[in-house]
């Protein structure tokens, strides 16, 4: 299982909101490449980058923070939070990330996300946010009209091979991540998942790593020291 620490972007500072509540940020840098060297310094090979921006307004205002962070951490860098347009995937892969997550346009605008992976394969993933069972948009700040698992068997049809699946209801409330929801999206489908959300101690990490799931994304918990990234690396694999 590969570990994702992850790095949300808002007016270049690295933040956290609080079960997605933008009311409710706070800021633990305002230096985002120094937290992804310390990311490299503790073994990781993968990261995980949203603009928290991007994601409400469909703009693309922390690209040059984004850009740095893939430059000096050098990790396997994942970004989403507003890209739209195949325009921003393709700025985005030639600014050297390796994988656009589709979210908001991947349930708005029905052709896209198809159109995106027949074009860039598995450079293309997809973040399913799940609010009380419905897949949400726009930074979480809507509700859609789809039920998360119709929404994951879609995505499964057009050719996505990575899904990453947050919890809304778990994010940063560092008290356990959905198990239940890793553990049926397993059954139910066969692509890479990659779970969000709550993944807020090492008892998480080996839940999840037996249950076979792809990755884990680690946010909050490493920014509070709950998680020693170090460790939670090293059990990981």
């Amino acid at each position: 299982m590969l570990i994702y620490p992850a790095i949300d972007l808002y007016e270049g500072k690295a933040v956290r909101l609080f079960k997605g509540d933008y009311q409710q940020m706070t800021v633990y840098s305002d230096r985002p490449t120094d937290i992804a060297a310390d990311f490299a310094a503790c073994g990781a090979t993968h990261m995980h980058i949203v603009d928290l921006q991007g994601a409400k307004d469909g703009t693309t205002p922390n690209f040059e923070t984004v850009a740095a962070i893939k430059k000096e951490g050098g990790l396997f860098c994942e970004v989403g939070g507003g890209i739209r347009s195949m325009e921003t995937i393709a700025r985005y892969l030639e600014a050297g990330i390796d994988r656009v997550i589709l979210g908001t346009a991947a349930v708005t605008e029905a052709g896209f996300v198809k159109k995106a992976v027949e074009q860039y394969g598995d450079k293309i993933a997809v973040g399913i946010d799940i609010k009380d069972g419905m897949v949400a948009i726009k930074g979480w700040t809507e509700k859609s009209t789809l039920t998360a698992f119709d929404f994951c068997a879609q995505m499964q049809d057009v050719g996505v091979q990575t899904l990453i699946c947050t919890d809304i209801s778990k994010d940063g409330a560092m008290n356990g991540t959905n198990h239940e929801l890793y553990s049926e999206l397993m059954k139910r489908f066969d692509m890479q998942i990659i779970a969000s959300g709550g993944v807020s101690s090492m008892e998480d990490i080996v839940r999840l790593r037996r249950q076979n799931i792809y990755g884990a994304i680690i946010g909050k918990a490493y920014y509070i020291g709950a998680v020693d990234l170090k460790a939670a690396i090293e059990v990981a694999k």
